[in-house]
């Protein structure tokens, strides 16, 4: 099913943009309600997926031969909302 690293990648990101919206809803219920047990779970999750984000970025960048500038864009990208979704369709399809 993910016969290469760029399919393993773009499935982290993919993943790893879902974590960094689950903040959204988890940081309120943490914040306001008092409620921290999902806040604790999407925080450990998403940060396993941006260590897996980065290490395949890295993978993806040395296979393929990607530019400074594709790789800092595609690193900057897990930092903002959206931001992996958004990479995935201008910058992850070869």
């Amino acid at each position: 099913m993910f016969k290469t690293t760029l399919d393993k990648f773009r499935v982290v990101a993919f993943l790893e943009g879902c974590s960094f919206i689950l903040f959204g809803i988890t940081m309120p219920l943490k914040y306001m309600l008092g409620f921290p047990k999902p806040n604790y779970f999407v925080g450990m999750a998403h940060g396993v997926l941006f260590i897996a984000y980065v290490v395949l970025l890295t993978m993806v960048v040395i296979q393929y031969k990607w530019s400074l500038k594709k790789a800092v864009l595609a690193f900057l990208a897990s930092f903002v909302p959206f931001g992996t979704f958004y990479a995935d369709k201008k910058l992850f399809r070869e």
